[in-house]
């Protein structure tokens, strides 16, 4: 489906005045992301650790919780982290372990198993962990939407500190303390944390009041406190959080931590990872597309224990041992993903089912594990929310992948009878069906909602264009001054321009089979650059071959990424296409 292009707006006049230095461009891709102050841009070109950090005690609840934590540690009391199965749970249970330790607490960790114990906490699990002398459960990127299974613990003895960024739930739990950036009334000013982030805020609040609390020395708390941020940068990337606000100034520090862990499963990891020397550095694509698939690979396909105890990891034989077993469920998902994919397409042209404004598609045998990438593989094909369901242990269960214009868990959340259980994101959620016989009931209500709430709404899909520039304007200068806005993520992308009226000089296939375009464009005044577009010689995935519908002389307009292609020692900046027409 082609998409709209809506170009960005310009800058106000009296916001480009107001900041006479900064290029008019550059002045639109700040405005645009609500960076209108010296104050707030300063802070976002240029963010400072010791300066823009929030304090840990803004939480409401931080302070009884980490009371809380020290008396369970002074009375030798077992406390258990309840972790989640993805990136951002096993990180941030890392995170959390790692620092009970280093203040002497007993600690055990539970990752649940993602088909047997599910999302969250599980009666089961807390009847086993109370039974196990487990006196405080600390949950990790999970546990707001665990009303009864909080009240559970509390009757078996069992205090519950929640930490957890999820929706919030219409009521919560029972907990001793709960430690979330979006529950209402809380104090804490960013809302953007990751469960990563969440549980760092924690381990801050503890290695403030902690070692003085326990009679214990810590040298530089600030440094142990830095060294923990290339796994919060991994839970940021990982779970998609706005790299806005905290969640950038963590993950633009945690990239430079990353790049020289000390963590020895994480250092296997990258070097196995770049054994070809393909990265010059370990930025957000590489979390995105190299290390965050590994470590959601084991909770995926097997436990996700193997990537926690990698993260954990203190022999290098135990490192690589336990990376071994990650790259061969890496490579298992990445068979049986693509198998799903094709069955999942079959279906939904076999039963018409994105005639739909909602696509509900079911299998049963499909790994639970992986329903969460094909609805997103899905939706990002039909350009419509996707529920991808399969059956696990006699429930029917899945996961949905939604669009901008439509807020898939708050619809969700209005037809509650229907769910065993239930959380997520406004774009993304998992589900247990209350019974199986309710699919049809769920599809059908799914659709109900979701035409109702978009009736009128505008859901085509939309590139939106940063700004319009000249292939002239596109420098040095100006490429330095966008790289000011690392790390790109999301609600911060990586800036996309529209350069109009480039006529092609030279048009090739690169790959393989022909499947990347290579191009060389002119602006008719002396300005030439090279374009690369990835995959625009797939005719399936883009609706045309590119490669072979281009010739010399065509004049296009074209929507860009500005990058560098450095060979041989050499550097040149190069467009990255994002799409393309012919010039009207």
């Amino acid at each position: 489906m082609q998409k709209k292009w809506v170009v960005l707006p310009p800058a106000p006049q009296e916001f480009l005045e107001q900041f006479p230095s900064i290029h008019s461009v550059g002045a639109s891709l700040l405005y645009h992301r609500g960076l209108k102050t010296q104050e707030t841009i300063d802070k976002f070109l240029s963010p400072d650790y010791s300066r823009d950090m929030h304090d840990p005690f803004l939480f409401k609840d931080m302070r009884r919780a980490v009371t809380r934590i020290i008396t369970a540690i002074k009375q030798k009391e077992k406390i258990v982290v309840h972790g989640d199965y993805d990136a951002d749970g096993v990180t941030a249970s890392t995170i959390l372990v790692s620092c009970l330790n280093r203040l002497g607490a007993v600690t055990d960790v539970f990752l649940p198993h993602r088909e047997i114990d599910g999302y969250g906490l599980n009666m089961d699990t807390v009847r086993l962990l109370a039974s196990d002398s487990a006196k405080l459960i600390i949950t990790c990127d999970c546990g707001v939407s665990n009303t009864e299974e909080v009240a559970l613990a509390q009757s078996l003895g069992v205090d519950v500190i929640i930490t957890d960024h999820h929706s919030i739930p219409a009521k919560l739990p029972p907990a001793y303390a709960i430690v979330h950036p979006k529950i209402e009334n809380e104090t804490y000013p960013d809302k953007t944390l990751s469960g990563g982030g969440v549980a760092f805020k924690l381990m801050q609040g503890l290695m403030r009041m902690a070692p003085e609390a326990l009679g214990i020395t810590i040298e530089n708390i600030e440094s142990y406190e830095k060294w923990m941020l290339d796994l919060v940068a991994i839970s940021s990337v990982a779970d998609m959080v706005p790299l806005l606000g905290e969640s950038r100034l963590l993950t633009k520090y945690g990239l430079t931590v990353l790049n020289k862990t000390r963590r020895l499963g994480l250092k296997t990891m990258l070097t196995r990872l770049n054994a070809q020397g393909r990265f010059k550095e370990f930025g957000v694509q590489q979390i995105g597309f190299q290390i965050a698939p590994r470590i959601n690979a084991a909770g995926r396909m097997k436990h996700a224990n193997t990537a926690y105890q990698l993260l954990m990891a203190e022999t290098q034989a135990e490192a690589e041992a336990l990376m071994d077993e990650l790259e061969k469920s890496n490579t298992d998902r990445q068979k049986t993903s693509a198998r799903m994919f094709e069955e999942a397409v079959e279906l939904i042209e076999k039963n018409q089912l994105a005639r739909k404004m909602v696509i509900v598609v079911y299998k049963d045998g499909w790994a639970p594990g992986l329903v969460g990438l094909i609805a997103s593989r899905i939706k990002d094909q039909y350009e419509k929310p996707t529920f991808v369901m399969t059956q696990n242990h006699g429930e029917i269960m899945g996961s949905g992948r939604g669009i901008d214009a439509w807020n898939m868990i708050a619809a969700i959340q209005k037809m509650p009878e229907l769910f065993g259980k239930f959380g997520g994101h406004p774009q993304a959620c998992g589900l247990t069906l209350a019974s199986p016989d309710l699919l049809e009931s769920f599809a059908l209500r799914i659709n109900e909602r979701a035409e109702e709430e978009l009736k009128g709404v505008d859901v085509s899909p939309v590139l939106s264009i940063d700004a319009e520039l000249s292939l002239r304007q596109v420098d040095w200068e100006f490429y330095d001054f966008t790289r000011q806005f690392e790390p790109f993520g999301q609600h911060n992308s990586s800036p996309l321009f529209l350069i109009r009226k480039v006529t092609i000089q030279d048009v090739r296939a690169l790959g393989k089979d022909g499947q990347h375009l290579k191009l060389k464009v002119h602006d008719g005044a002396g300005t030439t650059r090279g374009v690369i577009g990835f995959c625009f010689g797939d005719e399936e995935k883009k609706g045309v071959n590119w490669c072979t519908a281009l010739k010399l002389g065509d004049i296009l307009d074209i929507v860009v990424e500005v990058e560098v292609n450095e060979w041989n020692g050499n550097r040149e900046l190069q467009l990255i296409l994002k799409d393309v027409r012919f010039t009207h």
